[in-house]
């Protein structure tokens, strides 16, 4: 049994900087690669950002040199963040994650409900 929460998200200006994070909490043995999507009003969900368990990344070409993921392993948790913010990075922002946990013991892919993140003047 794992859950993952999103935090951080809200109103930000156009050119501002905001930090989002994702704590996976639960029977976890390990966990794998973390990841951040994003979907907007009316569109499809898409990938952000990725991190692997050995920290390796790749990133959307929406949002390469701009987004910065990373992850603190001690605390099970993902961060995002996003600097130099557009109107076009409004949407809600999903935390994933490939987890191996106890109950069962088996590798899954888990979502987080996701947080709203508003760019406008």
């Amino acid at each position: 049994q794992v859950q993952l929460v999103e935090s951080g998200g809200g109103l930000v200006q156009p050119g501002g900087s905001l930090r989002l994070s994702c704590a996976a909490s639960g029977s976890i043995v390990s966990i794998y690669t973390m990841a951040w999507y994003r979907q907007a009003p009316g569109k499809q969900r898409d990938l952000v950002a990725t991190i692997t368990r050995g920290g390796r990344t790749t990133y959307a070409d929406t949002v390469k040199g701009r987004f910065t993921i990373s992850r603190d392993y001690a605390k099970n948790t993902v961060y995002l963040e996003m600097n130099s913010l557009k109107p076009e990075d409004t949407a809600i922002y999903y935390c994933n994650a490939d987890v191996q946990s106890t109950l069962p013991y088996n590798l899954m892919n888990y979502w987080g409900p996701g947080t709203l993140v508003t760019v406008s003047s």
